[in-house]
């Protein structure tokens, strides 16, 4: 155990792994500077409830030189309507942490009335070039297959926000040029494999969690196919009756209930190099599946005491995980003397 935190839900070292950056849902950035867990000052408001709140942290692909993050979190809007956001700001340490000039660069469009099914992962592509968004369907289902709403979808963006030159739906204009693949339901794991392949995990309904190779202009099929049923038990037709949508690359039922996935790259467990370490939430263990070509398949289960939210691969190899829930424990795993 190395800290404790309130209702965890990101984490992202800065660079030697001896501090890392932590936020909690309910509207808090913590920098955990080796010793002690310091609040950090300048976060934005957060709609916090239900699913909402703050959300991930990532660092800029230069954040050596330029101190960058990227935040997402749950902002309210008019009446009861909520929608995801994503900020950039300067990271300033030293005494007391702040973020200096946050500006958000990104938001859900519309917001809806709900707190569920943000998404709101943030990733970077391999070359730095391209900030990679999951936006989750907001429990409103169709808004995944529309493609004048930004909902159910991954995003690719360019740094500061704008929609990526070359996105496949770019010539639609309005927020479909942001648009890189559609028909995702709750995306809470988006990762690069070591093979430069972006990778999503997604919560199913009643069954079908699933993870997905995720390919520009593919339609991933939700809601109008699933390998679960809704949870008042009416049935969702399979994805093997529309061949025209994109195919799952490994689907649970029962689910195992993600919170999020790297791959594995380092030294310690070499074994493992390669393979994708998945956060259970409702499996409370680390769940390792391996990737053969296009398709994957679970390897192994490992067992945690807690319900887990977030996994991250620290620099010098040790797997460090965040508990979900009140007074969640940070926990470095390792090899015996490792």
């Amino acid at each position: 155990e190395i800290a404790r935190f309130n209702e965890p839900w990101a984490m992202a070292f800065l660079p030697g792994g001896k501090e890392a950056l932590v936020t909690e849902k309910s509207g808090k950035l913590k920098l955990w500077d080796g010793a002690a867990v310091l609040d950090v000052v300048g976060v934005p408001a957060v709609a916090y409830g239900g699913q909402g709140g703050m959300g991930d942290v990532i660092l800029a692909p230069d954040f050596a030189k330029t101190s960058m993050v990227y935040l997402s979190w749950a902002e309210a809007g008019d009446g009861e309507t909520r929608g995801a956001a994503v900020g950039r700001a300067r990271l300033v340490r030293g005494g007391a942490p702040r973020l200096d000039g946050l500006e958000v660069i990104w938001r859900q469009t519309p917001k809806v009335t709900g707190r569920g099914h943000y998404s709101h992962r943030l990733t970077f592509s391999p070359d730095g070039q391209h900030l990679f968004v999951a936006s989750g369907d907001r429990q409103k289902f169709t808004p995944a297959q529309d493609m004048d709403k930004n909902l159910g979808k991954v995003l690719r963006l360019l740094p500061d926000g704008a929609p990526a030159p070359g996105n496949p739906f770019a010539a639609q204009g309005g927020v479909a040029a942001q648009v890189w693949s559609l028909g995702h339901r709750n995306i809470l794991g988006l990762a690069f494999d070591p093979k430069g392949r972006l990778w999503d995990l997604e919560h199913g309904p009643a069954g079908g969690d699933e993870l997905n190779l995720v390919k520009p202009g593919q339609n991933y099929g939700w809601p109008l196919v699933s390998n679960g049923d809704h949870y008042d038990g009416k049935p969702i037709p399979r994805p093997a009756t529309r061949p025209e949508f994109a195919q799952a690359a490994l689907g649970w039922t029962p689910v195992i209930a993600p919170g999020n996935m790297i791959f594995y790259t380092g030294q310690m467990f070499p074994q493992w190099r390669g393979q994708a370490l998945i956060a259970g939430l409702g499996s409370s263990a680390i769940v390792r599946v391996g990737i053969n070509g296009e398709k994957a398949a679970e390897l192994a289960r490992h067992p945690m005491p807690q319900r887990l939210r977030e996994i991250e691969q620290a620099p010098d190899g040790a797997i460090w995980v965040l508990e979900d829930g009140k007074d969640a424990r940070m926990l470095r795993l390792s090899r015996p003397n490792g």
